[in-house]
């Protein structure tokens, strides 16, 4: 054999090895969510009637996570107890590590018992989703609020729960010629306060959230994954225009640990959850 067929079968073998390197790269660089999340306001009506035979809907459809809603909507009468919330959970597979709660159980009365409640129900997150109304008015009003989350993320941290603060719209409408969104993020302490972005709102709004990822890394442990049309329409997930694929390729940017699907009030609530579910389980990014 000469040197230079040597050659040239060295040349071929070593493009095809990294050819081959190449690929499997490229497959390596590929990611899939691991798991995927409810907002449970989805299937509010039907957890009102049906609270066991919804959940078993939810994890049927492949859900292993969910985020409760309105459960904390009133102080005293929690139904099921937390003990049989967390039962009903465990028995269908499903795991809820956040909840969403008014602002008023962050009162110092009330937020020891949503603390000790939140620990029998297994949640690692709190989160509020709107302040109370007399405070969105101006920045001062939004700066009282971070001042209530620091002091109740502080107590709640001792438990091993951290404080998260959900997003509408009107976080990102300037106040006193500032965004109380960028309010609240530099007046909580980041140890304490967490922000659960709610990705279709931020679209909404006008907001690129890899800024906010950018700038703020690691502060977003907690997403709401929500669609909207190009005509300003709430949808399915992978429905509308916004480009998840450029969202979660940042997610360790921001931190995020938790994707929970949500839709305020699609036609068919179970049609919609599996819709969102199908798209999310075979995404690429």
């Amino acid at each position: 054999m000469t040197y230079a067929a040597m050659d040239r079968r060295t040349f071929i073998a070593s493009t095809a090895a990294a050819a081959l390197i190449s690929r499997f790269s490229w497959a390596a660089s590929e990611h899939r969510l691991e798991k995927i999340g409810l907002e449970l306001y989805t299937v509010r009506d039907a957890i009102k009637k049906d609270l066991e035979g919804t959940l078993a809907k939810v994890a049927k459809v492949g859900y292993k996570e969910v985020e409760l809603a309105g459960y904390f909507e009133h102080m005293s009468g929690w139904n099921p107890p937390p003990k049989e919330a967390r039962r009903i959970l465990d028995s269908h597979g499903l795991a809820a590590p956040a909840t969403h709660v008014p602002y008023t159980a962050l009162s110092p009365e009330n937020w020891p018992k949503v603390v000790e409640a939140s620990k029998v129900l297994g949640h690692k997150y709190i989160v509020n989703p709107s302040i109370d109304r007399s405070l969105v008015k101006s920045i001062d009003g939004w700066k009282r609020a971070a001042e209530t989350f620091n002091r109740a993320g502080k107590e709640s941290a001792q438990s091993g729960i951290r404080l998260g603060y959900h997003n509408h719209v009107e976080e990102f409408k300037p106040l006193d010629g500032q965004l109380p969104y960028d309010t609240l993020l530099a007046a909580t302490d980041p140890k304490l306060v967490v922000m659960e972005m709610d990705l279709g709102w931020a679209h909404h709004a006008g907001v690129d959230p890899l800024q906010y990822f950018a700038k703020y890394p690691g502060r977003f442990p907690l997403v709401h994954v929500k669609d909207f049309d190009k005509n300003g329409n709430m949808t399915d997930v992978g429905s509308g225009e916004i480009d998840w694929k450029a969202i979660f390729a940042k997610a360790n940017i921001g931190g995020i640990k938790h994707y929970f699907v949500e839709y305020d009030d699609p036609k068919s609530p179970f049609d919609s959850i599996q819709t969102s579910y199908t798209y999310l389980e075979k995404l690429k990014f």
